[in-house]
């Protein structure tokens, strides 16, 4: 039998803790294993927990969501063992879970989303993908070129036609399967193509492939 997936809630409102808590341990693959009420805490928790996803609060006292996330992201007890973090926002679009995102956290989403999605969004950034809130998605991307594009690292050099080809798609949000039937591929080689490219860039999941596809002026 496949262990549930293990989730820590970071929040400062107790209230809103627990009623996350009986919906995420309604659900027979997910198991919550830890709370904490501010950054700081979470960090102990997660230390202590090692859990396989992390819904965390973006406003906090004592330390926030966005510094609590950095250092879990970049702990060097467990280089390669960081969670997935979901980062939790009453705003439709927040340039704090924008700066998030560019440090590695899988995503973000809204409080005030339908139980149905957030418990579909632990499952997804488990598996290795992400999630954004679907109303902010555009917005979010757009203040990516604002400025003008960084220059195109070396790395991008590195990847073969095809694999650029397959970049192109992804950062342009289509999914696996969108991507397979316009290239007349199966879905298992878009996944192994989609993997080599996050090598290869040293990305850690599709929202930051397009995160660097609009920094860099590739989108």
């Amino acid at each position: 039998m496949t262990s549930p997936i293990r989730v820590v809630l970071v929040d400062d409102q107790a209230l809103f803790r627990a009623g996350i808590r009986m919906l995420v341990d309604s659900q027979p693959d997910l198991e919550v294993v830890g709370e904490a009420a501010d950054g700081r805490e979470a960090l102990a928790v997660v230390r202590a927990s090692r859990p396989d996803v992390v819904l965390m609060d973006i406003r906090m006292p004592v330390m926030d969501g966005l510094a609590a996330t950095a250092e879990l992201l970049s702990d060097p007890v467990a280089p390669g063992a960081a969670p997935r973090i979901v980062m939790l926002t009453t705003f439709d679009l927040d340039e704090a879970a924008a700066r998030a995102i560019r440090q590695g956290a899988s995503g973000f989403l809204l409080k005030d989303a339908d139980p149905e999605f957030l418990l579909a969004a632990i499952r997804t950034v488990h598996s290795g993908s992400a999630v954004i809130a679907a109303s902010a998605t555009r917005e979010l991307f757009e203040q990516f070129t604002q400025a003008a594009p960084r220059p195109v690292p070396p790395a991008y050099g590195a990847l073969t036609e095809r694999e650029r080809e397959i970049f192109a798609l992804a950062a342009r949000g289509l999914s696996n399967a969108e991507i397979a039937a316009r290239e007349f591929l199966s879905e298992a080689t878009v996944k192994t193509h989609i993997s080599r490219i996050l090598t290869k860039l040293g990305l850690r999941d599709r929202v930051q492939l397009v995160v660097f596809a609009f920094e860099h002026g590739l989108a």
